[in-house]
């Protein structure tokens, strides 16, 4: 029984990871159920037994990608102490993080669907940046927890803006013209990290 069921939550992760990257390189309306299942190696038929609904796999795909950030934020923190906002931006505007649309980050790629989504999704949204928000906020320096939070708010919104930015231009240079904005635009927001 416990071989069916480890069986099943690896399908059910490999379902995950491929609507995930089918979202974000695609968009909610970009790919379909069967697409989504082909991707991932299952049938249609299975696809709807884990998740119920195209919907309630972009929920799932939703939270898993803002998990992702909200794990990764304290692991920048440990291994590149004060420098850890300069290095996250680094990562974050890179050009292997620009070109990785299925892989990339979902607070840029998933965010312009969920502007258009239920309530309960832009619920979940909203509780998962203000996590990612604290998490940045907390790996701060100097002012109130206000003022902290504000440069966080601002810190994330040049990284999204910018990877944004810097993916919907056709020429190389120009896209690294302004990553290069971004990131300085969101280190100098942050301020001093610790």
């Amino acid at each position: 029984m416990a071989e069916m069921r480890t069986k099943k939550q690896l399908t059910h992760q490999r379902m995950l990871e491929a609507a995930g990257q089918s979202f974000r390189k695609n968009g909610f309306a970009g790919i379909g159920v069967d697409g989504i299942a082909k991707s991932a190696g299952v049938t249609s038929g299975a696809f709807y037994a884990h998740f119920g609904s195209k919907g309630g796999a972009f929920e799932a795909a939703l939270k898993a990608g803002l998990d992702e950030v909200i794990a990764a934020i304290p692991l920048f923190r440990t291994a590149h102490g004060q420098a850890w906002a300069r290095k996250f931006a680094d990562y974050y505007l890179g050009q292997a993080h620009r070109e990785d649309l299925g892989g990339g980050c979902a607070m840029t790629s998933l965010s312009p669907e969920v502007v258009r989504a239920s309530d309960n999704i832009q619920a979940i949204y909203e509780d998962g940046m203000a996590h990612i928000v604290t998490l940045i906020a907390e790996g701060l320096e100097g002012g109130t927890l206000d003022e902290r939070t504000a440069r966080a708010w601002a810190f994330l919104s040049s990284l999204i803006g910018g990877l944004t930015l810097s993916r919907a231009v056709g020429s190389a240079l120009v896209s690294d013209q302004i990553a290069a904005a971004a990131k300085e635009a969101a280190v100098g927001a942050a301020g001093r990290a610790v």
